[in-house]
């Protein structure tokens, strides 16, 4: 399913879930939910969230960088041979395609995460371990099964259940909808490797025109029930 409908379909039934429920709607259960109906492709660097929060502008920018920083390894660095192997490396890294570019900044980033951002925050540690990690795993892997889901929830519940349930609710709830979604294209996922069962409802493929027309029709089910959920508060 295709990453703006994972979006509308995953931040409408959550945040209708929190409404149902008596849970405030606070800009932090937004923002949770919208990141959590894109975050299982985070392992697809081309996907809506990898590549809005790493756009091309930026992967072009850092290739531009790379290789004066090469010429700079190679000539001011007095670490001979290593000083030649780091600037081909450098300058190696600065012709790959965005796809491979956008993993090794996502690596960069996580490892940055790991080693200085604990000082900030202690789950930046889980976060930075787990971003590097998603730089390894094939798509539809990992991050489409229900321990990703726990992961992530347990994750959201560990830093925030003092501020309230709404955050981890509507993270979780997000996410487990966008599983959902991907349960009804021709590949489905697998929910609990390694063991075989699969969810594969197969009523579509991404990107082709029935595709497209189930979307819509989830799309406009995620709109009844965000009506079911907000309709008495104008009524």
């Amino acid at each position: 399913m295709m990453g703006r409908s994972h979006l509308i379909i995953g931040t409408t039934v959550s945040l209708s879930v929190l409404q149902l429920a008596g849970m405030p709607l606070t800009a932090p259960a937004v923002t949770v939910a919208l990141i959590g109906s894109l975050l299982p492709d985070i392992d697809e660097p081309n996907s809506l969230l990898v590549s809005k929060a790493l756009p091309n502008s930026l992967i072009r920018l850092l290739q531009t960088i790379l290789l004066p920083v090469a010429v700079f390894v190679y000539f001011y660095v007095q670490a001979k041979p290593w000083n030649l192997l780091l600037a081909i490396l450098i300058a190696m890294v600065s012709f790959l395609p965005s796809r491979s570019l956008r993993k090794v900044l996502m690596f960069a980033i996580g490892l940055g995460l790991v080693f200085y951002g604990h000082a900030f925050a202690p789950w930046n540690l889980i976060a930075g371990s787990l971003l590097m990690l998603c730089t390894t795993l094939t798509h539809r892997g990992l991050t489409h099964t229900l321990y990703g889901t726990a992961v992530w929830t347990g994750l959201l519940y560990s830093t925030t259940h003092l501020q309230g349930p709404e955050i981890w609710v509507a993270g979780g709830t997000a996410y487990v909808m966008h599983l959902l979604a991907d349960s009804l294209t021709n590949r489905g996922i697998r929910p609990l490797p390694p063991l075989k069962w699969r969810i594969r409802i197969n009523l579509m493929s991404t990107g082709t025109k029935q595709g497209a027309v189930v979307e819509n029709v989830c799309i406009v089910l995620a709109l009844i029930v965000a009506w079911i959920a907000f309709s008495p508060l104008f009524l």
